[in-house]
């Protein structure tokens, strides 16, 4: 029996989607267990803090219903995995992504809003982080300068955020104040280029995967380790883009050349850096593939190497991929699926190559984003339509995920970042 099939037969007859359900009932009856039974996990010196970002507006992506409350606050038992609540953050800014600085002092968030002062932009907020509680005390929030922001970075030097907003289909440079706050955009690009076809040129067969090709739509920025470049996934467009960075004024500079692209239709979504820093992987929403890149970081380039299914062998039908990270020990990387509900994992060879290893059932519908705690022990994965986060324990020899049997119950959750 293959593992789809012991998923659709998991408590007996029970189908996938009747077992979600249960789930989703079993998760009203948690918060009391929890509480009930919760250990300390912070009686000693070293705490761990997860913080869950959230659609906490009627309307989501997705033509979805946001169900989130602003930005969760959980403490991680480091024996178990376990995450306590501790305390929530209310905002009705769909705080989806965050980002804590290097000093650990503040946490940014996008608001994935398209009104933000009566303009059609999204925001960017700061909070102070209290170590000892988790706490977050919310500093300013600035324009993010384009419709419905959904990531954000914070470059090396600690100067400023880069923003990517989807609707807007802009990357926009926020500068740090000492004190943490942000100030207006020093920079502002808005993506050109030619819009790809609907259908993706890689998906797999019997896919109807069509979301983004209308216009251009920025889904992720991010600075190489050293800061000298800035990259930025554009799914409308096709490519990824590549600008050389000003650290003293905050300015992007078009790189030579000044994009790569991706298949027709392929939408790039989100990519990571190896730890080495010599290898660059990009999922593709609507192709579900990941390709893998030679990274030139004294030049800026990218040199596709390798294409790879983020689905397995033999799959037909439509799925959304939507996360790609990679393990610190730089052994392993994952991706996950949306519509296919799973989380795959490749190992990653001598030269960057990947290798398919393993796929796990996420226990959720949709999962749209996850991470690796502090420990590199336990995996989380936030099932946006399922209001649940699922925690996983990971075989470091194998990259392999096996279910510890917790689901945390999270209204619409979108991102999960650690403090430790």
């Amino acid at each position: 029996m293959s593992q789809r099939d012991v998923k659709r037969t998991v408590l007996g007859k029970t189908s996938r989607r009747g077992f979600l359900k249960g789930a989703a009932a079993l998760g009203v009856a948690v918060p009391a267990l929890a509480k009930a039974q919760q250990t300390k996990p912070g009686s000693g010196r070293h705490r761990i803090f997860a913080y869950v970002g959230s659609y906490s507006r009627p309307q989501g992506p997705d033509n979805s219903i946001g169900r989130g409350q602003g930005i969760y606050i959980f403490e991680m038992n480091p024996a178990d995995g376990a995450l306590v609540q501790r305390e929530i953050i209310r905002r009705d800014t769909n705080p989806s992504f965050t980002a804590l600085d290097s000093s650990r002092k503040h946490l940014y968030s996008v608001d994935w809003i398209a009104d933000y002062q009566g303009t059609h932009s999204g925001s960017v907020s700061v909070y102070s982080v209290d170590r000892a509680s988790g706490h977050l005390t919310l500093l300013n929030t600035v324009s993010s300068e384009g419709a419905n922001p959904t990531h954000l970075s914070i470059h090396p030097s600690g100067k400023f955020v880069l923003v990517a907003s989807y609707f807007g289909g802009t990357v926009a440079v926020l500068p740090i104040h000492e004190n943490g706050e942000l100030g207006p955009a020093t920079d502002v690009v808005h993506d050109q280029g030619t819009v790809g076809p609907a259908r993706a040129a890689s998906a797999p067969p019997g896919s109807f995967a069509i979301s983004g090709h209308d216009h251009p739509h920025a889904h992720m920025v991010l600075p190489d380790s050293a800061g000298r470049f800035v990259f930025a996934a554009d799914l409308g467009l096709d490519c990824i883009f590549v600008w050389k960075f000003d650290a003293e004024k905050g300015k992007l500079i078009p790189n030579d050349p000044p994009s790569v692209a991706l298949p027709a239709g392929d939408g790039p979504r989100h990519f990571a850096f190896h730890p080495s820093g010599r290898w660059f992987y990009s999922l593709q929403e609507e192709g579900s593939t990941v390709v893998a890149f030679d990274y030139d970081p004294v030049h800026g380039r990218l040199t596709a190497k390798q294409t790879v299914s983020s689905l397995p062998k033999g799959f037909a039908g439509s799925n959304f991929p939507a996360e790609v990270m990679i393990s610190s020990d730089g052994k392993f990387l994952y991706a996950s699926n949306r519509l296919h509900d799973s989380v795959a994992w490749f190992s990653i060879g001598a030269t960057g190559t990947l290798a398919w290893r393993g796929e796990e059932w996420t226990r959720g519908d949709h999962p749209r984003a996850f991470n690796f705690d502090p420990t590199g022990n336990f995996f989380y994965v936030c099932n946006q339509f399922a209001d649940a986060i699922t925690t996983f324990r990971i075989n470091r020899t194998t990259g392999a995920l096996t279910f510890t049997g917790q689901y945390t119950p999270v209204g619409s959750p979108a991102s999960i970042i650690f403090l430790s």
